[in-house]
């Protein structure tokens, strides 16, 4: 998506976030930015695009990319995942790197700050989920911390509830260089509709299911429609890679689906602000995960 500038301001840059899966660089995007612009679930493999999230002040514009989870690749679509996270790194003013307070560090975070550390930008790293800790852990994660990658600022702090979120956002601003918004003031993501109506209703379906489902589903906008202005029309597909999946998302009676629906629904009338019928069917296409053709129609890069 090309941009262009549109307001002169002090400082503006990109900072690309990287952490394991499951570790809250959506949530943490999404308070920064101080809207939702990415889906949230406990289940790895959520964050599937680099989504660019604009946030901005009276004199500066900070462009997170959340980014997803690092990962060493398995098939063609963590191996876009994977990529896409390290063209993204090579390319931004300054990196954050988030690690799990309640987990510690493992050998995941230390995977990616080895892909730190010779980051010819700025590194900081941001513990998270210390509302879920105590004192004692919180320190012990911390101190590990200060080894992962040389002279790099740490920040701890929660995403769910803002606690640290103000002190770490001032110090990505100051790292930013001078120069103008790349992002109109008013857009808070560079996702199309299509891609976040898709995502919202994907984050209905990660919250009710388990096991290989979550990784093996997605959803694709087929159509969108406004046949008046109260009244918006869409129909999604869910994409899953055998019969089971199928007969699991669609449920006893049809009664996963419908619940599935009813929540998305609601999603997408917040997310548009007009009452959706929403069409929801369940497809099978086998390996959809190793098929490019697929990945690059739903804009997975």
């Amino acid at each position: 998506m090309s941009v262009s500038p549109t307001v002169e301001v002090t400082r503006s840059g990109f900072i690309a976030l990287a952490g394991r899966p499951n570790v809250g660089k959506s949530t943490l995007t999404n308070s920064i930015v101080g809207s939702k612009v990415a889906i949230v679930s406990d289940k790895p493999q959520t964050t599937r695009r680099a989504i660019r999230a604009v946030a901005g002040g009276p004199d500066w514009q900070l462009v997170m990319i959340d980014l997803p989870g690092v990962q060493r690749p398995k098939d063609a679509l963590t191996e876009r995942m994977q990529r896409r996270v390290e063209h993204e790194l090579s390319d931004a003013d300054g990196c954050l790197m988030v690690v799990n307070a309640i987990q510690g560090i493992g050998p995941g975070d230390r995977f990616i700050a080895d892909l730190l550390k010779h980051s010819p930008v700025p590194v900081v790293i941001a513990v998270n989920k210390i509302d879920k800790t105590d004192r004692k852990q919180t320190v012990e994660v911390l101190q590990d911390c200060a080894n992962l990658v040389a002279g790099a600022e740490i920040f701890p702090l929660s995403a769910r509830t803002g606690a640290g979120v103000k002190p770490l956002l001032e110090h990505l601003v100051s790292l930013l260089p001078l120069g103008p918004a790349y992002y109109d003031v008013r857009q808070r993501s560079d996702q199309s509709e299509t891609t976040v109506l898709a995502e919202l209703v994907r984050e209905q379906i990660l919250a009710r299911t388990h096991d290989e489902v979550p990784h093996a589903v997605e959803v694709e906008i087929t159509s969108i429609e406004q046949p008046y202005e109260e009244l918006v029309r869409v129909e999604a597909v869910v994409l899953v890679e055998t019969e089971s999946q199928k007969g699991i998302l669609i449920g006893a009676g049809g009664q996963m689906i419908k619940a599935i629906g009813i929540a998305a629904r609601h999603s997408l009338e917040r997310e548009l602000a007009a009452r959706v019928h929403l069409g929801l069917s369940v497809r099978v296409k086998r390996h959809w995960r190793a098929d490019d053709r697929v990945l690059d129609r739903l804009g997975i890069e």
